[in-house]
């Protein structure tokens, strides 16, 4: 079509050939279009009315150079296997860092790959500038750690109480047997862009008081300072923020397109300050609430279940999250912040567990400007989990459990052991404590030494259920 054209309509063909991009605005673009044809306005007249609301071209923001942001380590090696990992995390981190709104990173004693090269790594922190990143923080968002000081409980007992009130393996729990929601917190959910789906309010129902799977557990220990026992458990937002996390990089996705299509698609960002960011932050600060919620009912639960009365002190950290400091954000994937008063309800004491075999440290952060005021969030792995299960051979999963869980009570809540689970698929727990004191990125206060745990199990996925199912 030409401008000297004499036109009785436009169509969303003409608006295209003069360079708009399809879109909610193309119905009220044409009815002020056809208003003007009606008035007697010339092609090139309408088409001139209409060039201001065409979108003006953006910038595409390159990569920065590669070793351009350098990033810390915190982590050494002592063996083959760890001298392999620290090169693919390396080689990760390397291609995390040309991330255009990247402004610093770091490693710590834990970190391991967690997915194809450019993706954040376990234990690894990445600072941006006015950008949220979801494939930061992950699918598992706010992943996290609870204690209960419990007194002086049998703990044999807390354990059968917690096992009989938690819930492990996928899904949620039938109707009948949920645990309440708070009322308040799903309206804030209504109120939030990203929140108000149907799914996510079935879920955060559904999925209060449950654990999910992998490695996530409920622990029972003793303190080493005061002798009594604690309760830990370790999950994240569950299907909510599962679903979170998938919005949120559809949003991010978009933004990548038009801004900086050579970032990889993982390192997605929403500006943090465009009206998807600020809701995308809000939405955050509503997951972690329930996340915080969610632990506290299981504890909640097993404190009543146990009929305990002389209960002390609940510490809360999580370690998949964004941190807002300065004008920065913190992305911690498997990292856990270590500086006073990183959010309102801090404690200033935060938790490290280990391996089921190994003690829960509860420690104070030193702030660290080398490790961007982080510590670990746990051991960390040396090599996957199918690797981990080849190198077991064919010693059966009950044996290598008795071996390497001696004197402990060691539960699998939704199905038969999972080896991948075991204390020798993580990395030395001594070598990441002393790490974290070399590097100075914790003060350790006390150690909740084992007495036994609850684990998921391996659990089939939900995938061949549903096959069977169709048999």
């Amino acid at each position: 079509m030409t401008d000297d054209v004499t036109l009785t309509t436009i169509t969303g063909e003409d608006l295209i050939a003069w360079g708009h991009i399809p879109g909610a605005q193309f119905p009220a673009l044409l009815e002020r279009a056809a208003l003007k044809l009606a008035e007697g306005a010339s092609v090139q007249e309408i088409r001139a009315a209409l060039e201001v609301e065409k979108p003006q071209k953006v910038p595409k923001t390159p990569l920065h150079a590669a070793g351009a942001i350098p990033f810390h380590e915190n982590i050494r090696t002592a063996s083959p296997d760890e001298e392999d990992n620290i090169a693919k995390v390396r080689e990760t981190m390397t291609a995390v860092m040309r991330t255009p709104t990247v402004v610093s990173g770091a490693v710590m004693p834990d970190a391991c790959p967690a997915g194809p090269t450019g993706t954040i790594p376990v234990g690894g922190v990445v600072a941006t500038k006015n950008a949220i990143h979801p494939g930061m923080h992950s699918a598992d968002i706010c992943c996290s750690v609870m204690m209960t000081d419990l007194g002086d409980a049998d703990p044999k007992a807390v354990l059968d109480a917690a096992q009989a009130v938690t819930h492990f393996g996928p899904g949620g729990r039938r109707n009948g047997a949920r645990f309440t929601t708070s009322l308040k917190l799903l309206d804030a959910f209504r109120e939030n862009w990203f929140l108000n789906n149907p799914k996510i309010i079935r879920m955060a129902q559904e999925h209060m008081g449950t654990q999910g799977d992998g490695n996530h557990f409920l622990f029972v220990g003793r303190s080493r300072n005061s002798g009594r026992v604690a309760m830990v458990t370790h999950h994240g937002s569950r299907g909510p923020g599962a679903v979170l996390y998938k919005l949120g990089m559809d949003v991010a996705q978009k933004f990548r397109k038009r801004h900086s299509p050579q970032t990889l698609k993982q390192n997605a960002w929403i500006p943090a300050d465009s009206e998807e960011g600020i809701a995308y932050w809000e939405a955050l600060q509503l997951i972690r609430k329930w996340t915080k919620a969610n632990h506290n009912a299981i504890h909640q639960a097993t404190v009543e279940m146990a009929r305990l009365g002389d209960v002390g002190e609940r510490i809360w950290n999580e370690h998949n999250f964004v941190f807002k400091r300065g004008d920065l954000y913190f992305h911690g994937k498997g990292a856990t912040p270590a500086w006073d008063h990183y959010a309102a309800d801090a404690s200033g004491r935060t938790l490290i567990p280990l391996n089921m075999s190994e003690p829960v440290l509860v420690v104070r952060g030193t702030d660290a400007g080398h490790a961007l005021g982080f510590s670990p969030h746990g051991a960390g792995r040396n090599f996957s989990r199918s690797e981990h299960r080849r190198r077991m051979g064919d010693i059966p999963p009950e044996e290598q459990l008795k071996t390497e869980t001696k004197g402990l009570d060691v539960r699998f809540h939704a199905g038969g052991i999972d080896a991948s689970e075991l204390p020798s698929s993580y990395k030395s727990a001594a070598s990441v404590v002393q790490q974290i004191k070399d590097y100075g990125l914790a003060e350790i206060d006390d150690y909740i030494d084992p007495y036994g745990c609850v684990m998921a199990g391996d659990v089939p996925p939900f995938w061949l259920n549903r096959k069977k199912g169709r048999r």
